[in-house]
C-alpha cells in the first residue's frame, strides 16, 4: 500500500499553537523531513516527540524528494516540516509535493500557523483581494521585473524581508510604486510582537535612524482601481483620436462600436468623440 505525506504546519513563535492534530501525527509517522534538524528537535522534544528526523532543504530538495517518495511507494508516511509556518509556502516543500503528485502519493495538509496570512489579518489593509509575493528575486534584471508587476498590481501584497535588507526594499519599493500604505510586521505571536501601519515614506524616516530586528512580513496595499483608471486614461489621451479609432477598427469593430469604446476608454462621451471627428471631416 502507498504511504502518504502530511505537511504539518509548525509554530512561528508561540508553541501553543501547535495543533493537536499535528503533534499525533508527529508522534505515528516513519520520518520526519524536517527542514533543519537541529532547530526542530527544539520543538520535538518540547512535545515529546521521538520520531527519526531527516534534512530536506533548498540544497537537497530534488535528491532527497526523490528518496522520500521512494518510500512513501513502498507505504512509509512521511511527515514534513519547515522552521516555522507551513510547508511549501516560500518553501522548498513544493518540489516534494509536486513529486508526489506525479507518482500519486497521497498528500494531505494539517493546517496551522502561517506568516503571511497571521500578518494581513493584522495590517488593517483590505483582506478581500490579496497576493503573495514572498522574497524578491536577488537577481537584479528579475527583481525589476516583479518591481514592476507590482506596481501594477490592485492586490494587497505580502512581502517578507530580512532585517538587513529592509530599507533598501523599502527604497525600492517607494521608487517604483510610489508612497502606499504599509504594515510591517515582526516577532508574530511572541512576546514582543510588533505590528506597525504606516506608509513607505515613514517607513523609511524611521528605519534609515532605528536599526531593524528581526524577519519583517510586510503587506502592502495595491494600487487603487482610481488611480489605475487615471493611468488607462493618460494612457489612451497620449494617442490621437483618430489613431485611437483606427486600433479598434482593424479589429474589426464597425465605425459606432469603435467610436463608443474609445469614448469609454478615454472616460468621455460618445458625441464629444464623433463632435471631434466630424470637426477634422469639415476641415
Amino acid at each position: 500500500m502507498t504511504g502518504i505525506l502530511y505537511l504539518c504546519a509548525t509554530p512561528i513563535g508561540n508553541l501553543q499553537d501547535m495543533t493537536p492534530r499535528v503533534v499525533e501525527t508527529l508522534r505515528t509517522v516513519d520520518v520526519i523531513a524536517a527542514e533543519d534538524t537541529r532547530n526542530s528537535i527544539k520543538l520535538l522534544n518540547h512535545f515529546g516527540i521521538h520520531t527519526s528526523m531527516t534534512s530536506y532543504h533548498e540544497y537537497n530538495k530534488v535528491e532527497k524528494a526523490e528518496q522520500l517518495v521512494g518510500q512513501m511507494l513502498m507505504g512509509k508516511q512521511v511527515a514534513l516540516i519547515t522552521d516555522a509556518g507551513t510547508p511549501a509556502i516560500s518553501d522548498p516543500g513544493e518540489v516534494l509535493v509536486r513529486m508526489c503528485h506525479e507518482n500519486q502519493v497521497p498528500v494531505t495538509s494539517l493546517p496551522g500557523a502561517c506568516a503571511c496570512i497571521t500578518a494581513l489579518t493584522l495590517s488593517g489593509l483590505s483582506a478581500r483581494r490579496f497576493c503573495f509575493e514572498g522574497f524578491l528575486p536577488a537577481d537584479k534584471k528579475e527583481r525589476k521585473l516583479v518591481l514592476e508587476e507590482l506596481r501594477r498590481e490592485s492586490r494587497t501584497m505580502i512581502l517578507y524581508e530580512a532585517p538587513h535588507h529592509l530599507v533598501g526594499t523599502l527604497e525600492e519599493l517607494r521608487g517604483c510604486l510610489g508612497d502606499r500604505k504599509i504594515t510591517l510586521c515582526r516577532e508574530l505571536t511572541k512576546k514582543f510582537e510588533a505590528v506597525v501601519p504606516t506608509t513607505l515614506e515613514q517607513a523609511l524616516e524611521r528605519y534609515r535612524t532605528e536599526e531593524p530586528r528581526g524577519e519583517y512580513v510586510l503587506v502592502l496595499e495595491g494600487k487603487s482601481f482610481q488611480e489605475q483608471r487615471r493611468e488607462e486614461i493618460a494612457g489612451w489621451e497620449s494617442m490621437s483620436i483618430e489613431a485611437h479609432m483606427a486600433y479598434y477598427e482593424r479589429q474589426g469593430m464597425d465605425n459606432k462600436t469603435a467610436m463608443k469604446q474609445v469614448a469609454r476608454d478615454r472616460g468621455v462621451g460618445k458625441r464629444e468623440i464623433y463632435a471631434h471627428l466630424n470637426q477634422k471631416i469639415r476641415k
